[in-house]
Order: C-alpha cells, then sequence, then structure tokens
C-alpha cells in the first residue's frame, strides 16, 4: 500500500475511534461513512482493522470503554499530583480498589527513569490500595465498575438499594449524572436522576447491593454542574433551599488551625480582641458538619444556628450523665 494511502487510512481509523467515543449509543456503518463523507462500502473495508476495543451490536459499532486505553503523558509536576491525590485515597479509603491500584503502577513504571523515588511511593501506593489489610467488597466493586460503565455509556441502570435506616431494599432506575468521594466515613456516592421519585437522589455506593445496565440512553441536562450542586455542602449533603447561616466561636488556642485551613468555600473569619476567633460559612445542611464540630471539644462553641447550639448542649450533657460528671 502507498505510503500516502496508509496515513490516509490511519487517519480514516482514528476518525472512526474518535466519533465512536463521542456516541456511546454507537453508529451504525452508513453513519460513520455520512459524517466521514466517504462511502459505506469504505466504512466495511475498514471494519476488519477496527480491532481491540470496537465491536459489533446489531447494525451499530460501539466502543468497549472498560478495554480502552487512554494515552495519557504527564510532566514530572502533574505526576506529583497524582501522587498526593492517590496518597490521600489510600488514606481515605478502607475498601481494595484494584482499578486504582494498577493506575498508579502504570504511573509508577513510568516513572522509574525521570524520578525514581517518586516511582517507588506510587507503586508502594498501589499495594496499599489493594493489600490484604483493606477491606475486600467485591458487591461494592461490582457497583462501582457498572455505575463508571453506565456514566460513560450514559445508559440507564437498574439499582438495587439498602438504605440505612431500612432493612428493605428497594429498587430505582437511575441516570448516573456523577460520582464523588466522601472523605467523612470514607465512602462513595453517586449522584444522579432516579425515575420512581423523579428527582435527583444521591446514593451511597458502599449500600448497593446489585447495578444492571439498560438498553436505554439519557442526556445529562446540561445546565447539570457537580461543583455548582454542591457548593454548599459540607462533604455531599445539598438541597434545593438556601443555606443556612453557621457561626463557630473558636477558642484563641486552635484559632490559629482554624485559620490556616479554609475549610468551606464561603466561610468568612474575624479575629475578637480577646483571640477568639468568629468563624461563618453558609451550609446546605449544618447536621453533616457535626462531627467536624465535634473534633474540635471545648475549643468550640456553636452560636448560630440555634438548633445545632442546642443539639450540641443536649449532647454534653448526656455525656456528663455517662461519666457520672456534675455541672459546675
Amino acid at each position: 500500500m502507498p505510503v500516502n494511502s496508509a496515513l490516509a487510512k490511519a487517519a480514516r481509523l482514528l476518525q472512526i475511534e474518535a466519533l465512536l467515543l463521542a456516541h456511546p449509543e454507537g453508529l451504525t456503518q452508513a453513519e460513520l461513512a455520512r459524517r466521514l463523507g466517504v462511502n459505506r462500502s469504505t466504512i466495511y473495508r475498514y471494519l476488519p482493522d477496527l480491532v481491540g476495543p470496537v465491536y459489533q451490536e446489531g447494525r451499530k459499532l460501539f466502543i468497549d470503554r472498560e478495554a480502552y486505553l487512554v494515552n495519557v503523558r504527564f510532566s514530572l509536576h502533574e505526576a506529583v499530583a497524582v501522587h498526593l491525590a492517590a496518597r490521600l485515597l489510600a488514606a481515605r479509603q478502607d475498601r481494595q480498589n484494584p482499578h486504582a491500584a494498577s493506575a498508579l503502577r502504570k504511573l509508577g513504571l513510568s516513572l522509574e527513569k525521570l524520578a525514581p523515588r517518586i516511582s517507588i511511593h506510587l507503586q508502594q501506593s498501589a499495594d496499599t490500595m489493594d493489600g490484604a489489610s483493606r477491606q475486600q467488597d467485591p458487591v461494592y466493586l461490582k457497583a462501582l465498575e457498572r455505575l463508571s460503565l453506565a456514566w460513560a455509556s450514559q445508559v440507564k441502570a437498574r439499582i438495587c438499594y439498602k438504605p440505612e435506616s431500612s432493612t428493605t431494599a428497594r429498587t430505582y432506575v437511575y441516570a448516573v449524572y456523577f460520582i464523588e468521594p466522601y472523605a467523612v466515613g470514607q465512602s462513595t456516592y453517586v449522584i444522579g436522576y432516579s425515575e420512581p421519585q423523579a428527582a435527583m437522589r444521591t446514593l451511597k455506593i458502599e449500600r448497593i447491593v446489585s447495578v444492571d445496565l439498560l438498553d436505554e440512553h439519557y442526556e445529562i441536562p446540561p445546565d447539570f454542574d457537580p461543583t455548582k450542586l454542591l457548593s454548599g455542602a459540607w462533604g455531599i449533603w445539598y438541597t434545593e433551599r438556601d443555606p443556612i447561616r453557621v457561626k463557630l466561636r473558636f477558642s484563641p488556642r486552635v484559632a490559629g488551625r482554624v485559620r490556616a485551613t479554609q475549610w468551606h468555600r464561603s466561610e468568612e473569619t474575624c479575629e475578637g480582641k480577646d483571640g477568639y476567633l468568629i468563624w461563618e460559612a453558609q451550609i446546605a445542611e449544618p447536621q453533616e458538619m457535626m462531627p467536624w464540630i465535634r473534633g474540635w471539644g471545648a475549643e468550640v462553641e456553636v452560636l448560630e444556628p440555634d438548633y445545632l447550639h442546642k443539639e450540641l448542649r443536649d449532647e454534653v450533657l448526656r455525656m456528663m450523665a455517662l461519666y457520672g460528671l456534675e455541672a459546675r
């Protein structure tokens, strides 16, 4: 085959691959030919060369998104950024994740000559992620895999879900919009549209019993913005109502530590003459930040909202009774 013809064919194959990646619902040979401006017989001749992750179902061609390999090249600083993210993941996930481990091993091997020390640490992080000390949870891993494929292919899924507050599992026909990790509780959540409720729902993946992909595609609304959706959340909880102002008073002993970190996008701080720090933020659901508030112990006082102040006060009284203490 002449060089020019070979290059043209290679370019066409890359174009076909790009089109199939852009259309998770699949494309027929006729649709590919029309989009590429070639005869349908040309697409037919190229079919034997579409090896690897391309397959055919009925009249349509698809990319196998689970088998497709993405080529990525990192600079040194980008690789360190991935290393930091990996360390956070390794520290905050209690379940084995062989996919994350495999990705880190590949990155580590690619850095053996450029940055051998970073390469070693990346591979150590990978060993941590799929090590024997991590909880083996094949149900969680399968659910995460199926949800990831549903998200990538934009096909609806039938989810069997067991809420924490119920012994009975529920079934949802669900369109995945986003998958979000949550450090508190070492968990992962999926955000999407649930047909039975005709509303957005957030599900904890660790509570999902099974996921079955359906032969029905969906479109994520163009105005869906996970950053905006979670902008008022302390972590993963969001609501349609206006956020609630939370006002805290930190003692001088911890004021510097509190001020050194941005805990929420909306936070504002004000230091008083007595050294106490007033911290305020607009939070979608203040109940979600209770573990963080409790973690400061007697170094913080809830000023607003009143119900949160009362809840912590009552909790302190219960703890005093538990330990046989009396108020001074």
